[in-house]
């Protein structure tokens, strides 16, 4: 199955963020979506992708967890976000294309969840991306995967 985008979700700032069935991005990340702390405001953490696969273990521990929840702004399926590369390039059926730039680490935020939480999805908290190629993202899409290499092919997980 190919990866492809479950929600997006955005906020004024802070979480959760809330699904949205469509959005523009543009090159600081997707309109409408706010950050409540500076260190996020910036170009290489535009984007926050989080794979559903990781949110339904993570509630299968004890959390409750639902696409935006965490704070990410694309939950996807199927891309196994954090076995991937950074300088992977993530190409939207769309036409948005994004670089993963950044490993996501969970922070104090998330202890409004659980206080345990933080720690227990080290690894697992997915990845942010800059903005290679502005546009509009629509739930459904569909991605294709461009892992760095010498040799340049598209690949799916």
């Amino acid at each position: 199955m190919l990866p492809r985008i479950v929600s997006i979700n955005i906020s004024r700032g802070g979480i959760p963020k809330l699904p949205v069935s469509s959005v523009r991005l543009i090159s600081s990340g997707l309109e409408g979506d706010g950050h409540n702390h500076a260190k996020h405001n910036t170009p290489l953490q535009a984007v926050c992708i989080q794979d559903i696969e990781k949110l339904i273990d993570l509630s299968r521990n004890g959390y409750s967890l639902s696409p935006g929840k965490a704070g990410e702004n694309l939950t996807v399926e199927n891309l196994h976000v954090n076995n991937l590369p950074l300088g992977t390039v993530l190409q939207f059926s769309g036409g948005v294309v994004l670089e993963l730039s950044k490993i996501r680490k969970p922070c104090y935020v998330m202890d409004a969840i659980h206080p345990r939480l933080k720690e227990d999805a080290v690894g697992r908290h997915g990845m942010y991306a800059k903005v290679i190629r502005e546009g509009f993202l629509i739930v459904g899409e569909t991605i294709a995967v461009k892992i760095p290499s010498e040799r340049s092919s598209l690949v799916h997980p």
